[in-house]
């Protein structure tokens, strides 16, 4: 049975305040590629999304970005990558992105990260994806998303299996141990995480 093949990896356009997120990103491309998985990301250069792109590179992985023409300029469009796409609208390029992944990992980012985050959820609470989605937490990054769908869930806002729908985990080194583990969505015995 196949395996996951494809990552996309939502996270920061800036550095953020702890070297730790950074580091992180690195080593989460750098991971990826070591084990053969396709990396698909925003497309652009600076911030994490940066350090994933170029860790990814340093160890001969295949790095797919997807960026709208809009953000080319103020993301820095990495020239270095195998393929670069370019859409027209926000919503395009989480669609592709979508597309591209056999599963996603949520690293430390902004709004933007969070916007995709919680995109690609809904999209597998509504049954329109059942592709694996883990939030990596670096240094309690990921914490306030998880309370926040706590609380939605608390106010009656969301179900208790909303928590089914992505996996929290510590760290590269834990997202990689469980993307490993993990069938290609689509097989038979393919199970939510």
């Amino acid at each position: 049975m196949a395996g996951i093949a494809s990552v996309a990896v939502f996270c920061g356009a800036h550095a953020g305040r702890d070297p730790r997120h950074g580091d992180a990103a690195e080593a989460m491309g750098r991971a990826l590629a070591r084990a053969g998985m396709r990396v698909v990301y925003g497309g652009g250069r600076v911030g994490l999304m940066g350090r994933l792109a170029d860790g990814a590179l340093a160890e001969g992985g295949v790095v797919i970005g997807v960026i709208p023409t809009f953000l080319r300029a103020r993301e820095q469009a990495h020239a270095d990558i195998a393929e670069m796409i370019v859409t027209d609208s926000m919503h395009a390029r989480k669609a592709r992105m979508v597309e591209l992944a056999d599963a996603f990992v949520s690293l430390p980012g902004g709004l933007g990260t969070l916007d995709e985050t919680i995109e690609v959820i809904t999209w597998r609470q509504l049954g329109l994806h059942d592709k694996p989605i883990i939030l990596c937490d670096v240094a309690g990054s990921a914490r306030a998303l998880l309370s926040v769908v706590d609380a939605a869930i608390g106010m009656g806002f969301a179900q208790e299996s909303a928590r089914l729908l992505f996996a929290l985990v510590d760290g590269v080194e834990e997202t990689m141990a469980l993307l490993g583990r993990l069938p290609r969505p689509g097989a038979a015995d393919a199970g939510r995480v």
